[in-house]
């Protein structure tokens, strides 16, 4: 691997950072708990709103890459990260949740063109015997964001409770746009070298948006692309329970912090571990595939069943909790 501008390398270390700076800023704020708001409800409605918005460009999205190209459009996407975290200075002052639930439908609209952007940059640009170790750095920067913006919080709140101050939220919003700044120093796939001469991917003449919308359509009828959905599901569905109506349910604020940078933490490990596998050469493909969905599976499972022992002892969060001897906190359990 070498480090030269238009190398592979040196454009997941880029696409790492951008996601460091947004998505992963996101991660912590939504870590906390409704955003880190005492009342969750409208962090709730925000995210529903933007998980609409995301399925609808997650699927779009990938002609819009591919007329846009890769770096303005990651640009303008990491400025809907900024914007949805901005509305919560307006929220603290005034209460107002209508301007933060229509910023998370415009975060919805950024995430899944982001998204797309990087799953270019992943797939295309690295070599085969690379891909496993560069999702790897990636994952592992990326959620450094998560735990690097779980400390701030934590650090800042440490002996308050509440919501989140102004200037974390404010903080926040500094850090996403300069996501956006360093998502412009992204090259086209035409652009990038490997270390053995060869490109990222064949030039091709650029697609209008109504093929580009066609092709995307077209790939409903593959069964390859049907058989990940339900890996695609279950690698999302459960961020709103673990966020909101656990971690923001029953933890007081420094705590639901605490729990950040165990969770996220937590991911950088797993993300090292399973690359160490998925690079084995001396096994296939599939059964590098196989050991570490069978590694997932029983990870998740034993998660859920822990969290359904804690979940039997408690209805309601918040400041209502109905949890034995009332929220948590890691210094007091």
């Amino acid at each position: 691997m070498t480090l030269r501008y238009h190398s592979p390398l040196a454009q997941v270390l880029l696409i790492s950072a951008v996601c460091f700076l947004c998505p992963g800023m996101f991660n912590a704020l939504n870590g906390l708990g409704g955003a880190g708001q005492l009342d969750p409800h409208t962090a709730n409605n925000a995210n529903s709103a933007l998980y609409v918005t995301f399925c609808i460009f997650s699927i779009a999205g990938g002609g819009i890459v591919n007329v846009c190209g890769v770096r303005f459009t990651t640009a303008l996407a990491c400025l809907t990260y900024a914007v949805y975290t901005g509305s919560y200075v307006h929220y603290n002052n005034t209460g107002d949740g209508i301007p933060t639930i229509i910023a998370g439908a415009v975060l919805g609209v950024g995430a899944g063109i982001l998204w797309t952007a990087q799953g270019v940059v992943m797939v295309s640009y690295p070599s085969e015997k690379e891909k496993g170790r560069f999702i790897s750095i990636f994952w592992i920067l990326f959620n450094l964001g998560g735990l690097f913006g779980g400390i701030l919080p934590f650090a800042i709140n440490y002996y308050r409770a509440g919501s989140l101050t102004n200037s974390v939220y404010v903080l926040f919003v500094i850090m996403e746009c300069a996501g956006a700044t360093t998502a412009l120093f992204l090259v086209p796939p035409v652009c990038v070298v490997r270390d053995d001469g060869s490109h990222a991917t064949i030039v091709q003449s650029p697609r209008s948006a109504r093929r580009e919308l066609l092709e995307v359509l077209r790939l409903f009828g593959n069964k390859w692309m049907l058989l990940l959905l339900p890996m695609s599901f279950t690698s999302n569905f459960f961020y709103g329970y673990q966020f909101s109506q656990y971690n923001g349910a029953i933890f007081t604020l420094r705590t639901r912090g605490f729990n950040n940078l165990l969770y996220w933490t937590s991911q950088i490990v797993g993300s090292y571990a399973l690359s160490l596998l998925l690079d084995l050469s001396r096994w296939s493909r599939r059964k590098r595939g196989m050991c570490a969905m069978i590694i997932m599976s029983l990870s998740f499972n034993a998660v859920w069943a822990g969290t359904l022992v804690v979940q039997s002892r408690y209805t309601r969060g918040a400041e209502n909790t109905d949890y034995p001897g009332g929220l948590i906190d890691f210094l007091e359990s």
